[in-house]
């Protein structure tokens, strides 16, 4: 099993995403986030995968949920993290293996519109109820 950190940044009532297609969802923006490396801890991961894919320094906050993916064996870990520097869209080059169109903002109520599901929609605008939990597949979250 691989492990990915995603982090989940809300501001304004707006959700940080990327613009980039999301292999095996229909989605063209998915959340800021990237596998572990070797020796690295989970926040130090969340920490750089922010900082190369959306320009953002983060403190990583409290854990919202673990889901795993099992046709594609990974863990997918996520956090509330919040900005503390940076600059939104000034991004590594070649910071991901998909290519990132774009970094910004999205107001909650567009998830949808976006192609996120309705459930992925209430936990956001709910501030992820039984934050913490280990909440199944990854469908359950709705992604």
């Amino acid at each position: 099993m691989r492990v990915r950190v995603t982090g989940i940044v809300i501001e304004d009532g707006q959700l940080l995403l990327l613009n980039q297609d999301t292999p095996g969802t229909g989605r063209s923006w998915s959340l800021p986030g990237g596998k572990l490396e070797d020796g690295e801890t989970l926040a130090g991961a969340l920490v750089r995968e922010m900082k190369e894919e959306t320009g953002l320094a983060v403190e990583p906050g409290r854990l919202l949920y673990v889901c795993d993916h099992l046709p594609a064996q990974v863990v997918h870990v996520t956090f509330e993290a919040r900005r503390t520097g940076g600059t939104v869209g000034d991004i590594s080059a070649g910071a991901d293996t998909t290519p990132i169109r774009g970094v910004e903002f999205v107001p909650v109520s567009r998830l949808p519109a976006l192609g996120f599901s309705d459930r992925f929609t209430q936990l956001v605008t709910a501030g992820f109820p039984g934050a913490g939990s280990y909440m199944g597949p990854k469908s359950a979250i709705g992604l």
